[in-house]
């Protein structure tokens, strides 16, 4: 009947219903491709393995190989439109592509500077710092159930490293903090502004990665047959975690974002394992096997969408 407030209230219902599940498949699209974006990053160690010269040519030629395979994939899928794109991305793009280069090249030479130990421990913190961070900027609360996995997941890394014994390593220390800083306001940059199309930000990173290095990087160190392996490594590694990751942070939470992110720490030694057959120490073993149980138990026990 006209003037019936139940068909309305109906209506209602249904689209808040319809509303619910767009959510939660936008969630679980940011969850899988977040981790998938940790997989990526986590071949690291093994292309590292592959490669033995300096780091600053192996930094330029995989942000240069990874600059291309992402803007590849945008000319193909912007054609003509490529340059707006580019233009489209506004100072949050620019941000964005600015924390990450500084990031990657921070990492680098935190690695150089300090023991591994110190740099996983200092990045485990990547979800305690964005959700801080995220309540301050843009008030975006979480759920009890991410913060305790993030703290679960930060006993695993610890436990990776544990009895590691840090003397003399502050200039690494402060890199590796400096690169956990940048990469949570870099996710919440890309949670908050999702108008901007990120892929552009996610290239000009790269670029901007290689041309920065470029001056001290001597890219003529690599051989033939280093060049496949540096380009499998900015391809893979770099190029598809960095797109995984652009794409991925504005589905989920800051903080959930990052908590993915901790899969790295025990993939690295796995695919370093299975590849040269450096066996993991025991401590190594029960951190890892920590740090996926939480992550698992907060994928599957967590099932609430998340609003902007």
């Amino acid at each position: 009947m006209p003037g019936d407030p139940l068909p309305r209230a109906s209506r209602r219902t249904v689209a808040a219903a319809r509303g619910a599940i767009a959510d939660s498949r936008r969630r679980w699209l940011g969850i899988i491709l977040n981790a998938a974006s940790a997989v990526a990053y986590s071949t690291s160690g093994f292309f590292t393995r592959l490669l033995h010269f300096d780091a600053w040519p192996i930094l330029f030629w995989r942000g240069l190989f990874a600059g291309v395979f992402i803007g590849g994939i945008i000319v193909w899928q912007q054609r003509r439109n490529a340059p707006a794109a580019f233009r489209a991305i506004g100072w949050p793009g620019a941000a964005a592509a600015s924390l990450s280069t500084l990031a990657t090249i921070m990492v680098i030479n935190a690695f150089r500077r300090t023991s591994v130990a110190d740099v996983t421990i200092i990045s485990a913190t990547a979800p305690f710092m964005t959700a801080a961070l995220g309540w301050l900027w843009i008030r975006e609360r979480e759920s009890w159930g991410t913060l305790l996995a993030s703290t679960v997941a930060l006993a695993g890394a610890v436990a990776m490293v544990g009895g590691a014994v840090s003397e003399g390593h502050l200039t690494g220390d402060l890199l590796a903090f400096g690169m956990t800083l940048c990469m949570a306001v870099m996710m919440l940059i890309i949670r908050k502004h999702r108008a901007p199309p990120m892929l552009p930000a996610a290239c000009l990173s790269a670029f901007l990665c290689a041309l920065i290095v470029w001056p001290v990087s001597s890219p003529g160190a690599a051989g033939p047959r280093d060049i496949v392996s540096l380009a499998l490594f900015g391809t893979t590694q770099f190029g598809l975690g960095l797109l995984l990751l652009t794409l991925g942070a504005r589905l989920v939470s800051a903080t959930e974002s990052a908590l993915m992110g901790a899969l790295e720490a025990p993939l690295g030694p796995l695919w370093v394992w299975l590849a040269f057959g450096e066996t993991p120490s025991l401590t190594t073993w029960v951190g890892g096997t920590v740090i996926m149980g939480a992550l698992a138990a907060h994928i599957l026990t967590s099932s609430r969408p998340r609003t902007a």
